[in-house]
């Protein structure tokens, strides 16, 4: 589901963990996608209090998440993803803090995204990282992964779509980040990924 097209569904939470930083921490990025606007106390937001309360069971035991509340026009839809390295109770924290923060930082907005940083344990799971040399003293360190609601073919365009933007965002620069709401890649010239 494109932006554009989501007039009746809020994408809540398409975030991703990422290590070495604590709980509390300011969200890596966040985005305000669309005007529409819903109006508070009426049904759209109790069907987006639901939602929340759905995506904090179903997420956190495989960390992925997806779902929908409601009948049209008060629909809301959430997908929430939680690093390939988060522990069950990582993700749950991380979906509760997300579903609140971005009700701060988008009030009433019917289409967000968040991507917030969180300490997490490592228990691999449906995401890849890799590193290389880069000389004699430095390694570059990459992890990229989508979210499973996505086939291999389609995460493989996702992920190819998103290493396109790195040119525009990152050139020259020792590290990076690009998130979408269904895969992120990032790349740092230090490890940051639990081992």
């Amino acid at each position: 589901m494109s932006f554009s097209n989501s007039a009746s569904f809020l994408c809540l939470l398409a975030f991703s963990l990422l290590a070495h930083t604590v709980f509390g921490a300011d969200p890596l990025f966040h985005f305000c996608s669309t005007p529409e606007n819903f109006t508070a106390n009426g049904p759209y937001e109790v069907n987006l209090n639901k939602l929340t309360g759905y995506l904090y069971y179903q997420t956190p035991p495989t960390g992925f998440g997806q779902g929908s509340i409601g009948q049209y026009p008060d629909q809301t839809y959430g997908l929430a993803l939680c690093r390939g390295d988060a522990s069950s109770s990582d993700c749950k924290t991380c979906v509760v803090d997300a579903g609140s923060e971005i009700r701060k930082r988008c009030p009433y907005n019917k289409a967000a995204i968040i991507c917030l940083p969180i300490k997490v344990e490592a228990t691999p799971k449906l995401y890849a990282t890799g590193e290389m040399e880069l000389g004699e003293s430095t390694k570059l360190y990459g992890l990229v992964q989508c979210s499973r609601d996505l086939s291999s073919a389609v995460c493989k365009k996702c992920i190819d779509g998103i290493i396109g933007e790195l040119p525009s965002c990152c050139d020259g620069k020792e590290g990076g980040r690009v998130v979408s709401g269904s895969c992120n890649f990032r790349y740092e010239i230090y490890p940051f990924v639990n081992a």
